[in-house]
This record gives C-alpha cells, sequence and structure tokens, in this order.
C-alpha cells in the first residue's frame, strides 16, 4: 500500500503566528497602512536590537542594497569591489547606478570575500567595497576595514544572510553584525526565508547622519522638503533633487516586523540547535558544512551548505539532489557564482576559471532545510533521507510536489507551516 503524502519541507521558510497575524490586523484597521508611524518604530527597533544609530526601512533588500550603494556615492563608470558568491541582487547593487561590479574570490574555509584577494582588485575607480556574510557566517570585517581605510574607500556589508550573527574584534569585544562597527552602512532583508520577515522588505543600518536624509529620499523618487525655489516660504513645498524610487515599505509590513523581532532570539537558537544536530549526523558521511564557523565567530544559519565528497561527479550531486527531491526534502544550491550568470558573463565578460575557490565550491554545494518552526521529527526526517540517498537506497515514501514551479536560483515559493 502507498503511504499517504508527507508535506514536503522546502530549504527555508516563514513562522507566523496568531501574534503577527494580529499586529498586521490592528495596523491595517488603522489610519495608516503605507507610510506611518510603525515604520518609524521598526526602523529603531531593528537599528538597537543591532547596535547601530540608524535604520532606513526598503520595500525590499535589493532596494535596500541599491539605496546604500547610492548614499555611498557610487555612479556611472566606479567599481564596487565584492564576492562571486552571492545571489546576484548584490553585484546588481552596481550595476543599477551604472557602475561595474569588480569580484574577489572567497577563503575556502568561511566562503567570504578574501580580505587578501581584494588589494589586487582595487583601481582608481573602485568606490566601495561590498562583502556578503554568507550563508551567516560574518566576514573579517576587520581586515576588509583596514583595506578600505588605508584606500579611502566605504564599506557596505550585505548582511541580509546574519541578522543575529556575531563576530569577535582583535580587543576581545563582540560585535553584532549591523552595529557597522567596521563599515559604513550594513543592509538586511525580511524575505521570508530570512531570519524575521515582513514579506518582503529590507534595512540599511548605519551610524553617521550623513547617510540619513539621501537614504530616505531615494526611497521616495529623489524627493526632500524644501522651502521653495529663490527662498521663498512654502509650506508645501518639496523638490526632487535626485533621480530616486518608490522603495516604500508599508506600515502593515513593519507592524509584522515589530512582532517577529520580538521572537528573533527564540529564532535564532533554534537555527543553532538545528545545525548543531546536522553537523553531528553527517560527519560520518564525508559531508562537511560550509561555510565552517568557529569559537571567534556567531554564525547566524540562514542556509545549511553542505560540500559532498570530492570523489562526487557532477551527476552524482544530481542524483542526490533529485533524489532528496523526491523524498520531500527541499534541498536547494546556493549560489551559481554571479561572473558566471548570462548577463554577467556578457556584460562584463565573466568566465569559468576567473575565481577558482568559488566555483569549486559550487561544484559541490547543497543547501539542505533549515528554518526555526522544524520540529525533531523534521529534522531527523532530513537526517535519514540524506543516508539513504547517499548509500543509494531508495526512497521509503512518496512526497506532495516540493515546488509546483521551478523557483529562482536560491529562492523558492514559501508558505506557512
Amino acid at each position: 500500500m502507498t503511504p499517504p503524502p508527507m508535506k514536503p519541507l522546502r530549504y527555508g521558510q516563514q513562522w507566523l503566528d496568531e501574534e503577527d497575524i494580529a499586529s498586521v490586523l490592528e495596523a491595517l484597521r488603522s489610519d495608516w497602512i503605507t507610510q506611518g508611524p510603525l515604520v518609524g518604530r521598526f526602523e529603531e527597533a531593528v537599528a538597537r536590537w543591532c547596535g547601530a544609530r540608524f535604520g532606513v526601512a526598503f520595500a525590499s533588500g535589493t532596494a535596500a542594497l541599491h539605496a546604500a550603494c547610492f548614499a555611498a556615492g557610487v555612479r556611472e563608470g566606479d567599481e564596487v569591489v565584492t564576492t562571486p558568491l552571492t545571489f546576484v541582487a548584490t553585484a546588481n547593487a552596481a550595476v543599477y547606478l551604472g557602475a561595474r561590479p569588480v569580484f574577489a574570490d572567497v577563503e575556502p574555509e568561511t566562503l567570504n570575500l578574501d580580505p587578501g584577494q581584494i588589494l589586487g582588485r582595487v583601481t582608481p575607480r573602485t568606490k566601495v567595497i561590498l562583502p556578503v556574510h554568507f550563508a551567516g557566517l560574518p566576514c573579517r570585517m576587520e581586515g576588509i576595514h583596514e583595506i578600505a581605510r588605508k584606500k579611502g574607500l566605504r564599506v557596505i556589508e550585505d548582511a541580509c544572510h546574519a541578522l543575529g550573527g556575531q563576530w569577535g574584534s582583535s580587543d576581545g569585544r563582540r560585535q553584532r553584525v549591523g552595529s557597522c562597527s567596521h563599515s559604513d552602512m550594513a543592509v538586511l532583508s525580511f524575505h521570508p526565508v530570512k531570519h524575521i520577515t515582513t514579506g518582503e522588505g529590507g534595512m540599511v543600518l548605519f551610524n553617521r547622519e550623513e547617510f540619513l536624509e539621501p537614504l530616505r529620499s531615494f526611497r521616495h523618487h529623489g524627493i526632500v522638503r524644501s522651502s521653495g525655489e529663490e527662498g521663498k516660504a512654502e509650506p508645501w513645498a518639496s523638490r526632487m533633487q535626485e533621480l530616486g524610487y518608490n522603495f516604500r515599505i508599508t506600515d502593515f509590513q513593519c507592524a509584522l516586523g515589530l512582532s517577529q523581532l520580538t521572537k528573533l532570539d527564540r529564532f535564532l537558537t533554534r537555527r543553532r540547535q538545528i545545525a548543531r544536530e546536522y553537523k553531528e549526523a553527517f560527519q560520518t558521511l564525508g559531508l562537511w558544512s560550509q561555510p565552517q564557523d568557529s569559537a571567534n565567530d556567531g554564525h547566524a544559519w540562514h542556509l545549511f551548505v553542505v560540500q559532498l565528497p570530492p570523489d562526487r561527479s557532477s551527476d552524482e550531486r544530481r542524483r542526490i539532489f533529485e533524489a532528496l527531491r523526491q523524498e520531500g526534502v527541499g534541498v536547494n544550491v546556493h549560489y551559481l557564482p554571479v561572473h558566471l550568470h548570462p548577463y554577467h558573463r556578457r556584460r562584463f565578460l565573466g568566465k569559468p576559471g576567473d575565481h577558482p575557490v568559488a566555483e569549486a565550491y559550487y561544484e559541490r554545494a547543497l543547501t539542505l532545510p533549515l528554518f526555526p518552526s522544524m520540529t525533531d521529527a523534521e529534522v531527523r526526517r532530513v537526517i535519514d533521507a540524506v543516508r539513504r540517498v547517499m548509500a543509494g537506497r531508495p526512497t521509503t515514501a512518496v512526497p506532495e510536489a516540493v515546488s509546483r514551479t521551478r523557483p529562482q536560483e536560491g529562492y523558492e515559493w514559501t508558505r506557512n507551516p
């Protein structure tokens, strides 16, 4: 007799409860549903949690990256040094402004931007270094900050994977990702697969007040309040000073974000518990988790990525991927290096071999499900499925389809548990 279908496990998804839903309903019943008082409250709450002075919220993490590059002065003809191992939005933030993304390879242990590779990529056109805390493991920010200081460059952290991450500085202090202790700005994402969600949403965190108005005006068509032309006093006056966009987030999204923020510590604890169980279970299978965490780094565990053993071919990875999908385990691959995407190959002449560490990682990478609402039974189900598939044993159940549509690279449609 065929067993009943099992609920498929995606690689990540949001966790909403009745308290979250009630907070959104309350906002929807208020006088404000777009840019109202909850936007400012959410900005202040996230900035305070991370240890930054200011936050400006946006419609998505991509919009926040775009705005941060604008506020940092990136313009036509400039260059932004970043990692090839990230979602395309990181590099595209530079492209949107007419700048060129310049990739430096990653460290094999952490998969983060290698400070030793950055200097060779800096030119007189370089304006910004844009590191990514891949999968939630903080970069070596002190080294990156020192390079930026010597070269007179801005640093923008793509922290979209790393809300809740921490790292230890050389003076023994713990630094929270988003505090901007060693950067000009840090960017967060509130997509449903991230640590907290507003549906879609993002935020730029920073400590220097000079970025406040440029970021706010950029999300509102480039419009700023003014006294009117030639100094005339016009209480209604506002002027478009720069080309901006409608990147505003809504009040009801921020109501959800405020509710989710109260659960962040619990979400982080659960992510770390699951990661520990996976690491212990897979030690005997020749799988190892990357990026590797150390005692000095507080991994936020947005993703749990494993590397297949070197003796497994790319065809074998496809077999393992498809077999796990048949088991209802929503594995994914994060990420095809950006320079190998068709657009970047055409526009910027990226080619295989440009960044060998990132490319070698990609060839053997698999992302396993990791989200805080996973039950102990679901964690064991993933572990058992991986063991069966790696051993070449047949599947033991018939799951529902993991996805009815082909997901974007690195993303899947999500739903509440």
